[in-house]
């Protein structure tokens, strides 16, 4: 077991080292960036979250096919378009297995989710008020953004045990605030955040003795956020961003990370 001073101590020297924008390249946060109205963030975060799949220059290329169309303001082209002028923009569009239908789908709701209340951090809200986490919020916006018993690749569903990475990640940019997460959002606190758990996360946690789990589920989420949670109470995902640098960026090994910590041991 890691004594939780040594591992709060190594946390934070990274967080601080690598918690920089100028590492967020080529991560799909960058897309958020040129949006001062988070009106416009979260449409644009909505669109790049739930693309983060697959390889990443294919990534950036299809969060670019949707969001450059648009324009400046996102919110004001879902606002103004038709749903014929929506369908015309995904019409061409293919990203792995996501379709063309479902991301017309995903507009068209995120059209009328957020004609409806105003945008979508107040669909999250509210989910989290009623609910009284995060994981209900998710299940809040997903049912409003997608017709009855739709199945969309864009969303998967918490309630299909899904660790929702993409969405738990899009969560995390707009509730959070610091040099790489923009923020926007008030109503969520930070504490209730959960990681998004992909590959380099799930390693990172079983380094850290956050979980033993091999599964990528929403359980294992919980796991090590709850470990995070133990460090830093009052914001788990604070570490996300800089601990899965280390195998995302060519120049940051995860074996670097494991001999920083092997260091303080």
């Amino acid at each position: 077991m890691i004594d939780e001073g040594v591992l709060r101590e190594l946390l934070e020297a990274v967080y601080h080292r690598y918690t920089r924008r100028d590492l967020a390249d080529p991560d799909p946060v960058l897309f958020l960036y040129p949006y001062g109205d988070p009106l416009d963030r979260e449409i644009a975060g909505l669109v790049a979250s739930s693309l983060a799949y697959g390889r990443v220059q294919q990534i950036l290329k299809s969060v670019e096919s949707i969001l450059g169309p648009m324009g400046e303001s996102p919110r004001s082209f879902l606002n103004e378009a038709s749903e014929d002028e929506i369908e015309a923009l995904c019409r061409e569009f293919k990203h792995r297995f996501t379709t063309a239908r479902e991301m017309r789908e995903l507009l068209v709701g995120a059209k009328r989710v957020v004609g409806e209340y105003g945008c979508l951090g107040a669909v999250v809200e509210e989910g989290f008020k009623k609910g009284g986490d995060i994981v209900e919020a998710a299940f809040h916006l997903v049912d409003l953004l997608l017709p009855s018993g739709s199945k969309n690749s864009l969303l998967p569903h918490p309630r299909r045990r899904s660790a929702c990475k993409r969405l738990f990640l899009f969560f995390r940019w707009m509730v959070r605030e610091d040099p790489v997460d923009p923020g926007g959002w008030q109503g969520v606190p930070l504490n209730a955040l959960l990681v998004p758990l992909d590959v380099h996360m799930h390693r990172i946690g079983r380094i850290l003795g956050f979980t033993e789990r091999s599964s990528g589920d929403l359980v294992t989420a919980k796991e090590i956020t709850r470990g995070f949670a133990a460090i830093c109470p009052e914001d788990p995902v604070r570490y996300d961003f800089a601990l899965t640098r280390f195998g995302i960026r060519e120049d940051m090994d995860v074996r670097d990370f494991v001999a920083m910590l092997e260091e303080r041991l």
